[in-house]
Order: C-alpha cells, then sequence, then structure tokens
C-alpha cells in the first residue's frame, strides 16, 4: 500500500485511474481480516471465546458454504453426505470454522471438495476434505499452528495469512470439541471436527418441532 502510494506522489501519470484505490481497498481488507484473526486467537488464549449460546443447526452452515464454493463454478462439490446435526454453541464462530475449513480445501483442492456431517447422539462430526496433495503425517500438527502455511509460494498467491487453521482448533476448542487431519477417500486432506452435543434448553427443543 506504502509502495503504490509512492508512486502515485511521484509519478501520477505512471499508474492507470483507480489502482491506487484498489490496492488500498484489497489490502486494506486483508488486514482487516488479519487483525480480526489475531484478535480472536487473542481471545482463545484468555479462554474467552464463550459468546451468546443457541441451538445451531449446523447442517445449514455446512450447506451454505457447500454452495458459497459450487457457486464459484471452478470446484466439484459434494454434500450427500451432510444430515441433520444441531448443536449448542456459538453461530458466528461455528460458522467461522466451517468457512475456514471450507476455504483451506478450496485453496488445495485439484478439483472437488465433500462435505460430511453426522449426529453420533453424543456428538457430532463434521468432515472436510479434498482431493488435493494431502498433508505427510508428520506435519499435521503443524499445521494448526499458527502463520504456518506448508505451501509457502500458494498461500502467497492466495492471501493465506496461515491463521485460518489455528482458528479452527482455538473455536472447536472453545466448545469442548476436537479436530484432527488425516488422509480422506479422495487422496487429499481431511479433517475432522467432533463437537460434543449437550442438552438443549426446552425452548430451543420447541423451536426444533
Amino acid at each position: 500500500m506504502r509502495q503504490h502510494a509512492e508512486v502515485a506522489m511521484s509519478y501520477p501519470e505512471q499508474l492507470p485511474p483507480g489502482q491506487l484505490a484498489d490496492t488500498v481497498l484489497t489490502e486494506g481488507g486483508r488486514l482487516a481480516e488479519l487483525v480480526s484473526a489475531m484478535l480472536l486467537l487473542a481471545r482463545a488464549d484468555e479462554g474467552a471465546l464463550a459468546g451468546v449460546v443457541h441451538a445451531v443447526d449446523l447442517d445449514d452452515l455446512v450447506l451454505a458454504e457447500a454452495a458459497r464454493l459450487r457457486a464459484s463454478g471452478q470446484l466439484v462439490v459434494e454434500s450427500s453426505g451432510v444430515s441433520a446435526a444441531r448443536l449448542r454453541g456459538d453461530p458466528g464462530l461455528l460458522s467461522q470454522v466451517v468457512r475456514n475449513l471450507a476455504d483451506n480445501a478450496a485453496r488445495h483442492a485439484a478439483g472437488t471438495v465433500r462435505f460430511e456431517l453426522h449426529d453420533e447422539g453424543t456428538r457430532v462430526v463434521l468432515a472436510v476434505e479434498d482431493d488435493g496433495a494431502g498433508i505427510e503425517p508428520d506435519e499435521r500438527e503443524r499445521v494448526f499452528e499458527r502463520f504456518v502455511r506448508l505451501d509457502e509460494a500458494r498461500a502467497r498467491e492466495s492471501g493465506g495469512s496461515g491463521l485460518g487453521l489455528a482458528i479452527v482448533r482455538g473455536i472447536v476448542s472453545g466448545h469442548g470439541g476436537t479436530v484432527r487431519v488425516t488422509s480422506g477417500e479422495l487422496s487429499g486432506a481431511r479433517f475432522e471436527v467432533i463437537l460434543p452435543v449437550r442438552d438443549l434448553p426446552a425452548v430451543d427443543r420447541a423451536d426444533a418441532t
């Protein structure tokens, strides 16, 4: 941003009309996302992620993300394995978990992303996998560390900050769950989130009927 501003001031005729504004808007948006991510992780460190807890239809969040990726027209998106699943949690934070996993899968997929969601009674299992190169076993814990990008060149091109998966783990842990990465049937990486299902309040049960 500073470089473009300096060029615009010194050599205004060298920049096409609107390019400086476009650069500032794009890079400013990336900075805002980075600051928001770091603030969220700071809250996670302090154990302060607990927001307003509601009954959340996780399948609605998953299907919305599947539809978003599908609308890009660049990927085959499979969601037939998504079944109804309701749990208690912060809907905004859980939505970010699904968004981050979806974006990560789309970034590394060769052409296909698959979503699965199952209610197993006492827990809900969400899986997002892609048909990319996958992650070596000795790197699978490392991907959840902050600012880790296994593919530096691809991460720079896509604007990845290396915080998305750290945020996923922080939010999931704050909800009493776990997340891990394995190899999937599509031969790429498969991220599995396991969240506990706690008793819903009577008002939430009424909303579900």
